[in-house]
């Protein structure tokens, strides 16, 4: 079966953002599903068996849809894995509706991890990196949220390079603690986008800020979420537990 789709409106950065280096991207895919991509420009033709082509095409628009930052390969992997795993999840796993998509555990781990957050107060998260540890807990915040379950996110991490002494970086607070906080805004502008995002931040209702930060804080009837725990030392994780009561 051969697919067609032209990607629109044309974007040439996100098009080299969704091919990879050297189409590695594209390469990975057609390992990964048995079939074949090609492009020209926007244009793009899959290749192969019915659900398998409609797989690829469906991961092509998923990666162009997030391809306005370079994507890493582990990101393309993380998907296909999941795709070979969706099965050992269950139907039952449980939904997140995100803008983008629907959003649920690709795999077993996942699934589990997903159930914790939903029915306990603390959750712990272990796991390789770009295995969706924090990008499936911000859904849950972001989840929570929406429904009124809670009145606010906090986020947090220790930022580590810094040894959070951050007065000796140049700038003011927030060009100094961005860096580190990074990973944590590009999970927000993924599941909220841009605008929402802004306006929680306008109500409070949104906050991200280093762990250092926390200290004196009263986090009531809010989703709190320590990113990169293991690089707490013993001080500032007791700090944290005694926050968040």
């Amino acid at each position: 079966m051969i697919l067609r789709h032209t990607f629109s409106p044309p974007n040439n950065t996100r098009l080299g953002h969704l091919c990879g280096p050297m189409d590695e991207h594209l390469r990975t895919i057609e390992a990964a599903l048995q079939v074949g991509i090609a492009h020209r420009h926007e244009q793009f033709k899959v290749d192969g068996p019915k659900a398998k082509a409609t797989r690829a095409m469906e991961m092509l628009q998923a990666l162009y849809e997030m391809a306005a930052r370079p994507i890493a390969l582990d990101k393309v992997q993380l998907m296909l894995a999941g795709d070979a795993a969706m099965d050992e999840a269950g139907d039952g796993a449980l939904v997140l509706h995100t803008r983008r998509a629907d959003l649920r555990a690709r795999t077993p781990n996942q699934s589990v991890y997903m159930d914790n957050m939903a029915s306990h107060d603390i959750t712990f998260g272990i796991g390789p990196a770009g295995t969706g540890k924090t990008y499936l807990a911000v859904a849950m915040a972001v989840d929570a949220l929406e429904r009124s379950a809670v009145q606010r996110i906090v986020l947090t991490r220790p930022a580590v390079e810094a040894g959070e002494r951050l007065g000796f970086l140049p700038g003011d607070l927030n060009q100094k603690i961005d860096p580190y906080l990074r990973p944590l805004y590009d999970a927000l502008y993924d599941l909220m986008g841009f605008d929402k995002v802004q306006k929680a931040f306008e109500r409070n209702a949104l906050e991200i800020a280093p762990l250092a930060f926390m200290r004196g804080r009263t986090l009531n009837n809010a989703f709190v979420i320590l990113d990169e725990a293991q690089n707490t030392t013993p001080e500032q994780m007791k700090m944290f537990l005694t926050r968040i009561g």
